[in-house]
């Protein structure tokens, strides 16, 4: 067995420096690599040698994995990442010379052009680019960001469809679980209404969105005509972005508040000023109001574009009466004009006369609804609309209607329908609570929700009664939901028949109005809606091998890491030779090892962005920054107990199914856990 081990430890010793096995796995001494050679032969003797003993299962199972690399093409670029390109084995034989640049450049097309020349092509992508109005390039193809159509009832079987066996649902399709829920303890599930069951067309609501806010900024605020000419790009922007108001910034933060990638307008600032603005001793680490605002919902993406779009306009001097503003002053402009916008009702009427051309249409929803009810769920409503566009959106999601045709049909889907919530102060303070005349849309005063009378109208009410559960309105089914506007959590609990918030659950898509209050303030049930979801797991499923190969080389630049300490520190010892033969051995040694370090830390870089970029070649992918969490992601995990990308994804699952939550691993867990993972 002792031949065995020192097999394994100089198997281990060549792998780390880039060699080639010898042909005599047993005789240390006789090594032909030189690196080797001079390793054991005396040069570095005592803590290095040891180090080799302690570490050798790491390398051998790092060897394992590479073996285990599905496919020619992974192994192939998994056994380059260790050992590096053709030019970089002759160079760490001693047979030629390479600088860490070419070492880092791969045959292969994934990240293979260096620094330099991605600035080159980007600049390149710049020039090529139409203006401010796409800024992601003409070869960049449409990812559908927040346009992910709902799912179809023949894309996957309903869970009542297919009894045995089981069918899996498709990730895209999925419902994650952050914090295990059992559903048969849930009495009453609620649902947002925009952006959660109503899934609207970015390039169309957000378009239009962008244009009635650039007439406001024109006509009301004096901006230049100029402002007319620039459009929405709908995939350019990202969810969970924070805006940086008083300097014109864009920024993608970390879970740890750390500032990965910022632009100015539509600029990426370099690293030293990135860092030098956001990730120094100066800087607070809060992205609080008001000198921040969070992209936090979809219909954020046309006004924190405009943002960019105002910026540049600003920078370029052309318009003494923005270069005069303030970034701050420019952002105050821009919110004004977007709450105009909903005052007007300018984006309603538009929707109301054509909901086919703003909202996605999707068949399974009126599945789901049904399918809770009948499994013992009330099902509610609280949306922050009020009652006409509510009135107009329900018809076209759940019965297809639009125009003169609309119907209150819809109503007989939920067992209580609240509008104009006001949430977030929904779940904080009291609101005035209202009774919504279905048909003619008029607000009638409540007591607690039990309808009073005024004192000419000569009926009585019974004042002892509770509040409703059924239609107020005595000429429609009392089957039906009643309608209701403002009021709080409190009136919704007295009519649900819920004593506690753990007893509901509620559908939302606002991480912090819909998610991150209702479970602080209340203590609800929590499921975040993110259609982007649904592009990222596709794209997500064709990249498993490229995650493979992330790990292989940070595992791998770590053990030269250490090998370069322990030489370092072994170098410095009063005890080794200084003979001059030996010191510039042990010293190319040094070099080599550090020359393969940044080898397979260039690989990785470029790897990392190039990923990244494949899901979008600005801001990457919504729920990452790096190999970090992304703030975004950070608040889902914490405050969601559940997420999907479609509320129709709710089909495929059973309404009393019990979701486990996944299982928590600490850093001296994880690498066990990946392994077994990997060898499946």
């Amino acid at each position: 067995m002792p031949g065995m081990r020192s097999g394994t430890a100089l198997l281990r010793c060549c792998a780390v420096l880039g060699q080639a096995p010898c042909s005599s796995a047993t005789s240390l001494v006789a090594c032909s690599a030189p690196a080797t050679r001079a390793y054991f032969s005396g040069a570095l003797p005592g803590p290095c040698r040891s180090h080799v003993a302690a570490r050798e299962p790491v390398v051998s199972r790092a060897w394992g994995e590479l073996r285990g690399l599905q496919g020619c093409q992974t192994r192939r670029l998994a056994a380059k990442a260790l050992h590096g390109s053709e030019n970089g084995d002759a160079s760490a034989s001693g047979h030629g010379s390479s600088s860490p640049a070419a070492a880092a450049t791969p045959a292969d097309s994934i990240t293979s052009t260096s620094e330099v020349e991605s600035e080159r092509h980007a600049e390149e992508r710049r020039q090529r680019s139409p203006g401010p109005q796409t800024h992601l390039g003409p070869e960049w193809p449409k990812k559908g960001y927040g346009s992910a159509p709902p799912p179809l009832p023949t894309d996957h079987p309903a869970w009542i469809g297919e009894l045995l066996p089981a069918t899996p649902v498709p990730s895209k399709y999925g419902v994650f679980c952050n914090r295990a829920l059992n559903m048969k303890q849930i009495k009453a599930a609620g649902f947002d209404m925009d952006y959660t069951l109503a899934q609207y067309r970015p390039e169309s609501f957000e378009g239009l969105a962008h244009t009635e806010t650039v007439d406001k900024l024109v006509r009301v605020f004096k901006y230049p005509e100029e402002l007319r000419v620039l459009t929405f790009s709908s995939d350019y922007m990202s969810k969970g972005l924070i805006i940086d108001k008083q300097r014109g910034n864009m920024l993608k933060v970390d879970r740890h508040r750390y500032v990965k990638i910022a632009y100015h307008g539509f600029t990426q600032l370099g690293n030293d000023v990135r860092k030098g603005t956001y990730n120094s001793e100066h800087f607070s680490g809060s992205f609080d109001e008001p000198d921040y605002a969070m992209v936090d919902t979809l219909f954020s993406l046309a006004e924190a574009y405009l943002f960019m779009q105002l910026v540049e306009m600003k920078d370029s001097g052309r318009h003494a009466s923005v270069s005069a503003k303030t970034y701050a002053d420019v952002y105050r402009d821009l919110r004004t004009a977007v709450d105009m916008c909903h005052r007007d009702g300018s984006l309603k009427k538009a929707v109301a006369t054509n909901p086919e051309k703003f909202i996605h249409y999707d068949p399974l929803l009126p599945q789901v609804l049904k399918s809770y009810r009948t499994n013992g769920r009330k099902v509610f409503l609280a949306t922050n609309s009020l009652w006409d566009y509510t009135h107009v959106v329900m018809n076209y999601l759940l019965l297809g209607k639009s125009g003169s045709s609309k119907s209150l049909e819809w109503l007989s889907y939920f067992d209580l329908v609240m509008v104009g919530c006001g949430k977030p102060a929904f779940f904080q303070g009291r609101g005035q609570l209202f009774s919504v005349d279905v048909r003619t849309g008029h607000l009638m005063n409540t007591d607690n929700g039990a309808p009073t009378v005024p004192l000419e109208d000569p009926r009585l009410v019974d004042v002892v009664r509770a509040l409703p559960t059924a239609s107020m309105d005595p000429d429609l089914p009392s089957h039906w939901a009643p309608v209701y506007q403002g009021g709080c959590y409190k009136d919704l609990h007295r009519m649900m028949g819920v004593t506690s918030g753990d007893e509901v659950l509620y559908v939302g898509d606002h991480i912090y109005g819909d998610i991150v209050k209702s479970k602080k303030s209340v203590g609800w049930r929590t499921m975040l809606v993110a259609p982007e979801l649904a592009v990222e797991l596709s794209m997500r499923e064709k990249s498993k091998g490229v995650h493979q190969e992330l790990r292989l080389l940070r595992s791998h630049r770590d053990l030269i890491d250490d090998e370069i300490q322990r030489y370092e520190s072994a170098l410095k010892q009063d005890s080794m030779p200084s003979d001059p033969d030996t010191y510039a051995k042990n010293m190319a040694l040094l070099a080599e090892l550090r020359l393969r370090r940044d080898s397979l830390k260039s690989r990785h870089s470029h790897l990392l962005a190039h990923h990244h970029q494949s899901f979008h070649p600005v801001w990457g992918q919504l729920l990452k920054t790096g190999h970090q969490n992304s703030r975004f992601a950070h608040q889902m995990e914490r405050y969601a107990c559940l997420y999907t990308s479609h509320v129709s994804n709710l089909a495929f699952v059973s309404p009393d199914k019990s979701y486990m939550g996944r299982m928590d691993l600490m850093a001296h867990e994880f690498e066990d856990f990946a392994e077994d993972n990997f060898a499946r």
